[in-house]
């Protein structure tokens, strides 16, 4: 914290808004990790959605195919999947392979639908945002319920 010139206490914590946004960002990002991955042999594995090699669900991002900048195709489900971490934060998302695989995934017809969301403005309010939180942790203990035994 720091003081202004009116000797007031100013802080630089989040809004709840922006609050919100985290925590759904965390719980989405569960989410799609495990909807992408499958069991083998009592453990948790995936398959890159850029790359395409399998490997261990520790490993998993959740990658988005337009950036989270971009408040329209943030929390679509279509836009994210599972990621290795070289190729998310490393290979600025590997996105050619990426929209290749995502093509060969959900069809160039729900491909070309996102990315013309892209711009779109958009901007969820509280109320929204604690039914999707809600909605995504009812989902993550659900998948991990069935793949998780």
């Amino acid at each position: 914290m720091w003081q202004n010139r009116n000797n007031k206490k100013k802080t630089s914590s989040k809004s709840e808004h922006q609050k919100l946004v985290s925590q759904l960002d965390r719980c989405f990002s569960q989410y799609i990790r495990l909807r992408d991955s499958f069991v083998a042999n009592g453990e948790l594995f995936f398959r890159c959605i850029s790359c395409g090699k399998i490997k261990s669900y520790d490993e998993a991002d959740c990658g988005h195919y337009i950036n989270r900048g971009h408040m329209s195709t943030r929390f679509d489900e279509d836009n994210c999947h599972a990621q290795c971490r070289f190729c998310n934060r490393f290979d600025e998302g590997n996105i050619y392979n990426y929209r290749e695989r995502l093509i060969n995934k959900i069809g160039l017809s729900r491909v070309l639908l996102l990315e013309s969301k892209k711009n779109q403005t958009y901007k969820l309010s509280d109320f929204e945002l604690k039914a999707l939180i809600s909605h995504y942790k009812a989902e993550v203990k659900r998948l991990k319920e069935e793949k998780i035994k």
